[in-house]
C-alpha cells in the first residue's frame, strides 16, 4: 500500500512538472497573439507578471514583509527578470525551437556562473558537459549563409542572454534559499514585470519598441496567460519539492519537446537536420547535468 501511494504521489509531482514545462513550451503562441492585438512582448511581460503579482499579494500579503527584509532579493528580481525579458521577447520574434535551444544552454552557463558566485570548481565531468553544450550551439549556429558560427540576430542573442541569465537566477537561488519562498517568488515575479517595463521603455527612448497599445481581445489572453504563468508555477513548487533536483531538470526538458511539436505544427520553427544534430547535443549536456551527483537546490523557474 504504501509503495503505491508513494508511486501516485510520484506520479502527481511529475505531472505538475510537465504542466509547468508546457505552458512555457506553448507560451510563444499567446505572446505572439497579444503582438498581433498592438501589445509588444516586453509590454506583454510586463502587464501579465503585474497581474500574476497582484495575485500572489492577494493570497500571500506578507510577501512584501519578507522582500523588503532582505534587500539582496533585487538581485534576484534583476536576473528573473533579465531571464524573461530575453525568453519572452526571443519566442515572440524569432524561430522558436532555435530559441528554445540557445536558452537551454542554462546546464553549460551554470558550470561557468556557479564557479564565480558559489566558489563551485568545474569537475572534469562538468567541463565536458560544457564542451559539448557548445558544440551543439556552434552547429545550431552555423547557417548555410553564414561563414562563421556567430549568432544571426536578435532573438539569437536574446535567447543566449536569457539562458545566461536564467542560470545566474538559479545561482542567486542557491545563495539566498534561506529567505522566505513567498519573497523569492515576489522577487521573481515583480522583478520579471519590471525589468520588462525597463526594457520596454529603454526601446520607446530608442523607437525600437512601439508604446502599449492593447486591443480589447487582447485582455482575455493577457488574464489566461497570467493564470497559466501562476498554475505552472504552482506545479513546479509541488513537483520539485517531491521529487530529486536531477528528475525535476529531466522532466523540464519536456519543454523543449513541447515547444518544438507547438511551433512546428504552427510553422513557427524549422526542424532542419543541423538544428535537431546540434540540439540533440544540447539536450545531452543538460540531462547529463541533471543526472549528476549535485548538492539539493532550490526550485527553478523563469
Amino acid at each position: 500500500m504504501k509503495t503505491g501511494a508513494a508511486a501516485k504521489g510520484t506520479s502527481k509531482a511529475v505531472l505538475a512538472l510537465v504542466l509547468n514545462a508546457f505552458v512555457w513550451g506553448v507560451s510563444w503562441w499567446p505572446l505572439r497573439q497579444l503582438q498581433g492585438h498592438g501589445l509588444h512582448p516586453l509590454w506583454a511581460t510586463a502587464l501579465v507578471y503585474a497581474v500574476v503579482v497582484t495575485g500572489l499579494l492577494t493570497l500571500r500579503s506578507g510577501a512584501w514583509r519578507g522582500f523588503v527584509a532582505h534587500p539582496q532579493l533585487w538581485f534576484l528580481a534583476f536576473a528573473s527578470g533579465m531571464t524573461n525579458v530575453g525568453f519572452n521577447w526571443a519566442v515572440t520574434v524569432g524561430d522558436v525551437v532555435r530559441v528554445v535551444l540557445l536558452f537551454y544552454l542554462m546546464p553549460a552557463w551554470s558550470v561557468l556562473v556557479a564557479w564565480i558566485m558559489l566558489g563551485e570548481k568545474p569537475s572534469a565531468a562538468s567541463l565536458l558537459r560544457l564542451l559539448l553544450a557548445m558544440a551543439g550551439v556552434l552547429i545550431v549556429l552555423k547557417a548555410p549563409a553564414s561563414p562563421w558560427p556567430v549568432p544571426q540576430g536578435a532573438a539569437d542573442w536574446l535567447a543566449i542572454m536569457g539562458g545566461f541569465s536564467f542560470a545566474v537566477t538559479n545561482a542567486v537561488l542557491r545563495k539566498y534559499n534561506q529567505t522566505p519562498s513567498e519573497s523569492r517568488m515576489l522577487a521573481m515575479f515583480g522583478g520579471s514585470g519590471l525589468m520588462a517595463a525597463a526594457a520596454a521603455l529603454i526601446g520607446m527612448a530608442q523607437a525600437t519598441v512601439p508604446g502599449p497599445a492593447l486591443a480589447a481581445a487582447g485582455i482575455p489572453v493577457v488574464v489566461a496567460l497570467a493564470l497559466a504563468f501562476m498554475a505552472s508555477n504552482a506545479g513546479l513548487q509541488y513537483g520539485a519539492a517531491r521529487l530529486a533536483a536531477g528528475t525535476t531538470a529531466i522532466v523540464m526538458l519536456t519543454e523543449i519537446l513541447f515547444a518544438s511539436a507547438s511551433s512546428a505544427a504552427m510553422g513557427a520553427a524549422e526542424l532542419t537536420p543541423r538544428v535537431l544534430l546540434g540540439g540533440s547535443l544540447i539536450v545531452l549536456a543538460a540531462v547529463l547535468a541533471a543526472t549528476a551527483p549535485s548538492s539539493p537546490e532550490s526550485a527553478k523557474s523563469h
